[in-house]
């Protein structure tokens, strides 16, 4: 029986994909111990792997689709084709330094530095003009300076943890969060292919449903068109005659950044019983 081999990562960004996969009608049934969970859908096997793997077991085709930090595909080299993105924990790869140090120092002696991502590290050290020893770490690479690093390039999100260890933010090498990336052979492989086109579908209908809401309400017959001036939406709003003709049922989707200031305004010119709830998918 022909499946559709995916690959989802261990760790930070686990549960986002497992959690979108669900919402996506693909359920994973996962042992804490195990790494082949039951999938609720019989095309489609799984296995839980390392992020950092994920691009190289792609390219040499032991799987046909896997999700992983856009950084691990830059780290690795991974000839691997770019299905999505989905955006989940960005990130931040940076260059950073104890507090009481100075860029200029360091340019003038050979350093250490420390890291997990050996190529990107040494690519951006040689772009700015580095002498250094590098140093692999795998994990806590915050803890290595001042004793055992003069500078460590790793990832952050929120940089709390550098700020901890009394580490300082000296550039920034890279931006990343999670990718749905692809065989390119799986994608020359046409129902394979049609899977994965099928998934993505899925997945852009949530990831969109997620930024938006709907606004429902009643609208009086000259307040109409000063309300649907305001009102943004995905294509047009939709407009229906109240009960015994007392104006109109007005709903509109919009972008929930939006609705928090949306709703006084409507309120003020005149709506009433506004609603405000969410989706759970939108395909435009």
């Amino acid at each position: 029986m022909k499946k559709l081999r995916v690959v989802i990562p261990k760790g930070r960004i686990h549960k986002k994909v497992v959690q979108i996969l669900a919402e996506a009608g693909i359920r994973l049934d996962i042992d804490e111990r195990g790494y082949r969970p039951f999938v609720s859908d019989d095309d489609i096997s799984v296995k839980i792997m390392k992020p950092q793997n994920i691009p190289t077991l792609l390219e040499l085709g032991s799987h046909d689709v896997g999700f992983t930090g856009i950084d691990w595909v830059t780290e690795t080299g991974a000839d691997v084709a770019t299905v999505m993105k989905l955006g989940f924990d960005p990130v931040r790869i940076v260059a950073a330094i104890p507090e009481e140090n100075e860029v200029a120092d360091l340019k003038k002696k050979r350093i250490v530095v420390a890291s997990e991502y050996e190529k990107i590290c040494k690519a951006w050290l040689d772009q700015e003009g580095y002498e250094y020893v590098f140093l692999r770490t795998h994990g806590a690479t915050e803890v290595f300076p001042p004793d055992d690093a003069d500078m460590i390039v790793d990832n952050s999100s929120t940089g709390r943890t550098l700020v901890e260890n009394k580490l300082k933010i000296v550039g920034e090498v890279l931006r990343s969060s999670t990718h749905m990336i692809a065989n390119h052979d799986a994608l020359k492989d046409d129902w394979k292919r049609e899977k994965i086109e099928r998934i993505q579908m899925l997945f852009q209908s949530i990831l969109d449903a997620r930024s938006r809401v709907m606004l429902e309400m009643n609208v009086p017959k000259d307040k109409l068109d000063e309300v649907i001036r305001i009102l943004p939406c995905m294509r047009a709003p939709t407009v229906s005659p109240l009960y015994k003709d007392e104006g109109y049922s007005v709903k509109a989707a919009v972008k929930k950044t939006d609705a928090v200031n949306l709703i006084p305004q409507l309120k003020t010119i005149g709506a009433r019983d506004i609603l405000e709830y969410e989706f759970r998918k939108v395909v435009a």
